[in-house]
């Protein structure tokens, strides 16, 4: 005996029109995928190139070691996700010319003293303690050449202040001298 299956329209059309609903569905999901701009891979600061500069102060010379935002991917990085700074390291972020530059905090997770300094070196503003993951632009008061992030609390740990001197190639000096380890 041969036994016959309905196929009949009415009962496969609603199977049907969810699953050409479903399979729209994830194909738009997939393109609003793709269209999405990527973020940049977090890179190690393992990677970055590290120097010496040294901060002279109305007392005394401070060393630090920091690394250098020297291309756009590492500078819009920056310190991001870092949980801990220890209080002799930083990070440069320098300029081909001055320009007045703006910062944010955005996954900066730590506080930071931010340090404007023009093309000779002189520290021409200071922001300190900036709030971790804040989106309020910090800019400089006029064109700088870098601007020095260290741990929050350092400049006035340390008597850093306005005026005082950045020595480093970058401008025009090098610090001379033993560096703190």
């Amino acid at each position: 005996m041969l036994r016959t299956i309905s196929t009949s329209p009415t009962r496969a059309a609603p199977h049907a029109r969810r699953a050409l609903a479903a399979c729209a569905a994830l194909c738009a999901l997939a393109l609003a995928f793709l269209a999405v701009p990527r973020a940049h891979a977090i890179e190690s600061l393992q990677q970055f190139p590290t120097t010496v500069l040294s901060i002279r102060t109305h007392k005394t010379t401070e060393w630090f070691t920091v690394w250098i935002a020297d291309t756009p991917e590492r500078s819009e990085q920056g310190l991001m996700f870092l949980q801990w700074l220890p209080p002799d390291q930083g990070m440069l972020f320098p300029q081909d010319s001055p320009r007045v530059m703006r910062m944010w905090m955005k996954n900066t997770l730590i506080p930071l003293d931010m340090l404007f300094i023009d093309a000779k070196g002189h520290i021409i503003g200071i922001h300190e303690r900036a709030t971790p993951r804040s989106e309020d632009i910090i800019a400089s008061p006029a064109a700088v050449k870098a601007v020095l992030e260290l741990a929050g609390g350092q400049c006035a740990a340390l008597g850093i202040h306005v005026g005082d001197q950045v020595r480093h190639a970058l401008f025009g000096s090098s610090p001379a001298g033993p560096v703190r380890k």
